[in-house]
């Protein structure tokens, strides 16, 4: 099979709607398996769409560099050729001396061929600079091949593609100018995930637009024969292998306000013993189940939809107050809380604005919040639903929980903002709701003792 990662000199760069772009070209005649770097759900429920594979994370700050191949490898299985797609620029990551969390470093650990993606808007010779500067910074990072996005008419194409190929010694294969159409187009991908159903509509015509107008202008067959090639990846997965037996069930509430979950969780479910069953907050009633899960989402943009489904939302309460296992992360921590609050002026709203949601815990949600974007390090106490362990995670939220003085915390952050005061993870009867969103691969520990909670029926 084939493999190649995607990247960008910067954030913005235009990386994220090029291997859009590309995924969805390559599909159409190859079984493409897509990846993203970072912990990030947005950009994979599109790179989902195109390629008909769940695309899975890799991030060098929540996994082991061995976490990293076995999903690779695991994903991989039956594609013929893999497209990474990087986060921000090329060396961002979670610290200013090392490059833990950066797509260098899933460059490195995978040995991955790399194709820059530069933004040329308002320079052409110094193009040559900017690549010869990301070739010289790590040598380990093979980049081979180069991208220009912003082009302004055939003499800056000319000019900055003859400059990085005499200069670095590189390949162009592929000069974009810069389309409204298409900024549109990718701005409003960005905002939210992808949606399966009667709303995708919108969606597809967006990706169909963005795929077409960068078809045009990168010689697809170059970009193939960057790739490296190797051989299929092994059929196995000590981590992956599903269990024989499935004594357990557990409830994953998903649709178009919960929908934040990495592709993995439900081969990890599979592997612990435990099948799962979709649910919708907005729309179903609650199905019996061993324990749910609630995963994050835009639960502010349904609050009316959640508040007047009510049924579901008592269901959930009692379920928890009868001790049920009930794991929320972030969304699904909103939605646990009394009520969630918009503030005036949130989506032009005249007033604030309150909707009930579960009561699980006591306190409100309100938006918008200081934004918080962070990796999160800490330790869960042993009396946590999720076990007593160390992890390593991510949070991204808008909104503020404020709870009542007397919660409990299970976790005791030593990095990131969390609930409050560095801590995250509020307890209640066998219930955890938290910011922190946890990868199940590298907290497969936590989602093991949650499963084993849900068989023991306690």
């Amino acid at each position: 099979m084939r493999q190649i990662l995607i990247t960008g000199d910067r954030s913005g760069s235009g990386k994220t709607s090029i291997t859009l772009a590309l995924s969805s070209l390559l599909s159409k005649n190859n079984r493409v398996q897509t990846f993203k770097v970072g912990m990030d759900y947005i950009d994979p429920s599109y790179l989902s769409a195109v390629s008909g594979r769940p695309c899975r994370n890799l991030d060098s700050f929540t996994l082991s560099d061995a976490q990293i191949r076995d999903i690779f490898q695991y994903g991989c299985r039956g594609a013929d050729m893999a497209l990474v797609e990087g986060v921000r620029g090329l060396y961002e990551g979670a610290e200013a001396l090392n490059d833990v969390g950066s797509t260098a470093a899933i460059a490195k650990t995978l040995d991955l061929p790399v194709v820059l993606v530069v933004s040329a808007q308002s320079i052409t010779r110094s193009s040559a600079a900017i690549v010869k500067g990301f070739q010289a910074f790590d040598p380990r990072v093979r980049i081979a091949g180069v991208i220009l996005n912003n082009t302004r008419g055939g003499s800056h194409r000319a000019k900055a593609t003859t400059a990085i190929e005499h200069y670095c010694g590189v390949p162009v294969i592929g000069a974009i100018p810069r389309m409204d159409e298409m900024q549109l187009a990718m701005r409003h991908l960005g905002l939210v995930p992808y949606r399966e159903g009667s709303g995708r509509g919108d969606f597809d015509a967006r990706i169909d637009t963005i795929t077409e107008m960068i078809g045009q202008y990168v010689d697809l067959d170059r970009f193939v024969s960057l790739m490296k090639e190797c051989d299929m990846p092994k059929e196995r997965s000590l981590s992956f292998d599903p269990s024989p037996v499935r004594d357990v069930k557990i409830g994953i509430a998903l649709d178009e306000a919960f929908n934040f979950y990495y592709a993995d969780l439900f081969d990890i479910l599979h592997s612990l013993g435990a099948d799962f069953v979709p649910f919708s907050p907005v729309h179903d009633r609650l199905p019996s189940a061993d324990g749910y899960i609630l995963g994050g989402g835009y639960p502010e943009l349904f609050i009316r939809e959640l508040e007047a489904n009510d049924r579901m939302r008592e269901a959930l309460k009692e379920a928890s107050q009868n001790g049920v296992p009930v794991y929320a992360e972030c969304g699904g921590l909103m939605y646990l809380t009394d009520r969630i609050t918009l503030k005036k002026g949130w989506q032009d709203s005249a007033a604030d604005h309150s909707s009930e949601m579960c009561g699980v815990f006591s306190g409100e949600t309100r938006m918008p919040a200081h934004r918080v974007v962070s990796y999160v390090e800490g330790i869960s106490d042993a009396g946590s639903p999720m076990g007593g362990a160390s992890f390593r995670g991510h949070e991204f939220h808008y909104s503020d929980v404020e709870l009542d003085r007397g919660t409990r915390f299970a976790y005791c952050l030593s990095r990131g903002v969390g609930i409050r005061d560095n801590y995250d993870g509020a307890i209640i009867n066998n219930t955890l709701g938290s910011y922190t969103h946890l990868h199940p691969l590298s907290s497969m520990g936590m989602f093991r003792h949650f499963v084993k909670l849900c068989r023991a029926g306690e």
